[in-house]
């Protein structure tokens, strides 16, 4: 017999996971707790315990500490003396400021480093509004924003400047949650098809590579998204006035 008929036939052993690196375990925990917050798993007022996050995620609390640090940097919680750490409320002024700032850095996307999209990209945004169309027909708040998270990470890839997109995702979650919060007044079904309609002019936008135009769809919507919100909250003043 050859040596080829004796031998046993090789099975590939399966690639072990690579172990995350501890500033890839720190991005995890941070992603998820901020998603939490985002969400209103964690509403404005919880208090989120060090101890139960450390035994939670299976870490030390050092790094739990630091990662609820840059949550406080970011203005999602609050470490107050003798209480502990403490998810914040959004105040309506500073939801003004946010806003105005997020209007004007949406033109940069098409101005700073754009990035071409490939034919990918657009599928990934085509199968968002997929996504949408679906939603739309059992419309759900938390499946809205999570909608919403996903394309908005399409949208800062479309530029390599790297400063202009961490602040862009840095003021994006602090209003994300005021969406949610504000859905029941602003109306599910009617937040769903103007998000479907950014969508389907930004990637009408994209396929012709028409950058600058992405940021201005951008600007349009956001300053439409802020409107809506403003009128209700203008609304809910004059209500409460009236008692």
């Amino acid at each position: 017999m050859t040596l080829e008929t004796d031998a046993a036939p090789m099975v590939a052993a399966d690639p072990q996971p690579r172990p995350l690196s501890a500033r890839e375990r720190f991005e995890r925990i941070y992603r998820i707790l901020r998603d939490r917050i985002c969400l209103l798993d964690y509403a404005p007022g919880s208090h989120l315990s060090e101890e139960e996050l450390a035994q939670e995620f299976e870490i030390s609390r050092t790094p739990v500490r630091r990662v609820l640090a840059r949550l406080e940097s970011e203005g999602l919680v609050q470490s107050v003396h003798g209480v502990g750490t403490i998810v914040t409320d959004v105040d309506i002024e500073e939801l003004q400021q946010v806003y105005h700032l997020r209007l004007e850095l949406a033109l940069l996307v098409g101005k700073l480093s754009p990035i071409p999209r490939t034919a990918e990209d657009l599928d990934r945004i085509r199968a968002l509004i997929t996504r949408c169309d679906s939603d739309i027909l059992n419309p759900d708040q938390r499946a809205f924003l999570r909608l919403n998270m996903d394309f908005f990470y399409e949208l800062t890839a479309m530029t390599g400047n790297q400063p202009l997109r961490e602040i862009s995702e840095r003021l994006y979650f602090q209003v994300a949650r005021v969406v949610l919060k504000m859905m029941p007044q602003l109306g599910l079904v009617e937040e769903f098809t103007a998000f479907r309609r950014e969508m389907e002019e930004v990637l009408a936008a994209a396929e012709i590579g028409d950058w600058e135009s992405i940021g201005h769809i951008r600007r349009a919507h956001i300053s439409m998204s802020f409107r809506r919100m403003m009128r209700h909250v203008g609304e809910a003043t004059a209500s409460d006035s009236a008692k």
